[in-house]
């Protein structure tokens, strides 16, 4: 199952030549004149509970699978025996060593992985 998708939620006047600086992220307007805030058609969206997804896909890629997050072998490991329709991706702070050995492990268990190492 995919999530929903949305539209991107940007600030107001986000597109204007004179607005160089006003960079692509999410704000609540806050403006008395602003045509943001009042939800004007033609301002663009903002976010509401009608772009929430349903409880099952929360949290999830978004193609609608699930990641789990391996810092050591003992978490692979148990990954590998309970979840067999996650991905799997290794933490940020795993060393090349550590991640070319635990990439071992997860093609022998035939686990996927997110992030995985090119060898060099």
């Amino acid at each position: 199952m995919e999530k929903k998708r949305h539209p991107k939620f940007v600030v107001p006047n986000f597109g204007l030549k004179t607005r160089k600086r006003v960079s692509a992220r999410w704000r609540m307007p806050r403006g008395i004149d602003s045509k943001k805030r009042v939800k004007k058609k033609e301002s663009g969206a903002s976010p509401s509970i009608g772009y929430k997804n349903r409880p099952e896909l929360r949290y999830a890629r978004s193609d609608g699978v699930f990641e789990t997050l391996i810092h050591n072998e003992g978490e692979l490991l148990s990954a590998a025996k309970t979840k067999k329709d996650t991905i799997i991706r290794f933490a940020h702070s795993l060393s090349v060593r550590k991640r070319i050995a635990l990439q071992a492990i997860a093609d022998k268990h035939g686990l996927k992985v997110a992030n995985k190492v090119r060898k060099v």
